[in-house]
């Protein structure tokens, strides 16, 4: 299991939920067949974009099982839900999430060092969830934005790869030189660097990256797939979809995860785009081009869609 090779498109998974508020988990199958109709290669389940910091510790859980349990035979799935405070609650709550048994639980770099206090308090809470957590079993790293974005050290990184145990590491620095300094730093282990950051997607493929794991993973994983595994043979169009995917992505910053939903409401895969995360009407908050920068970005993707087909 430490061994398995993680990378390629990441889905960051939504968490689809009813009007009530409750899980839709009618949605979230259609949701899981959809990712992997799109072509990605794994599914990160219960992770920011599932608003799990919003999620009870049984809500994650379930979300993390139905989807290993929807996905079984077709795609990878990791998952996290590593939100508490208390190491013994953080050990608690990936207990049961490695109880799902997904091919790795990620850790959130910024609940290992939940006071940003530094390298030691880093290092001392990491052992301790090491000596405590079953040693065959895979994990990961996440840069999370929320509470607050906690970049790994170089030290860090290296100290987590020379484990052995780490086999993904979802890299949200958005350098490119920093990127390829930890691309040295974790070569020849086991860990697989995935970029988030969209505006760069292609260049840090170009630089190393295992793929790409960021939020427009929800909007057109189909084409991150394509630039992924097609770049080298057609580097023109490569470049040209890059620009349309990084100026697409900068629309999160109109009320993701609910602008994802909305987009994901109108191809009719989920009902609603209730969130738990906003607290807010993202139609009325941005009613200036919203809806109709995601008609913008729909036609966009159809249109290089189109172009890839005639290849």
């Amino acid at each position: 299991m430490l061994h398995k090779t993680i990378n390629g498109i990441i889905a960051v998974m939504l968490t689809p939920f009813s009007e009530s508020g409750a899980v839709d988990y009618d949605s979230l199958s259609r949701l899981v067949d959809w990712y992997i109709a799109n072509g990605v290669d794994v599914l990160f389940a219960v992770c920011q974009s599932s608003e799990m910091f919003y999620l009870s510790r049984e809500e994650r859980v379930a979300i993390s099982r139905f989807v290993v349990e929807r996905a079984a035979g077709r795609v990878t799935v990791v998952s996290s839900g590593h939100v508490a405070e208390s190491r013994e609650d953080q050990l608690a709550e990936l207990t049961a999430i490695a109880g799902t048994e997904p091919a790795a639980v990620v850790l959130i770099t910024n609940r290992i060092d939940p006071d940003n206090r530094g390298e030691a308090a880093f290092r001392e809470n990491l052992d301790w969830l090491l000596s405590r957590l079953p040693a065959d079993l895979a994990l990961g790293l996440y840069e999370c934005p929320a509470p607050y974005r906690r970049l790994l050290a170089d030290g860090e990184l290296a100290l987590c790869a020379g484990t052995g145990r780490f086999v993904l590491f979802k890299d949200v620095c958005c350098d490119l030189a920093r990127i390829e300094r930890r691309l040295r730093i974790v070569e020849g282990s086991p860990l697989s660097l995935v970029n988030a950051n969209g505006t760069i997607a292609l260049e840090a493929i170009k630089t190393g990256s295992k793929g790409y794991s960021g939020v427009f993973t929800n909007i057109h994983p189909d084409l991150y797939a394509w630039m992924y595994r097609k770049w080298r043979a057609h580097p023109d169009l490569a470049e040209e979809l890059s620009a349309f995917l990084a100026v697409s992505s900068v629309s999160e910053l109109m009320g993701y995860p609910a602008i994802a939903k909305l987009y994901l409401q109108k191809l009719g895969v989920i009902d609603t785009i209730k969130c738990r995360a906003i607290d807010y009407d993202i139609r009325e908050r941005f009613w200036w081009g919203g809806e109709p920068i995601l008609d913008k970005i729909r036609a966009g993707s159809d249109h290089f869609r189109n172009r890839i087909s005639k290849l």
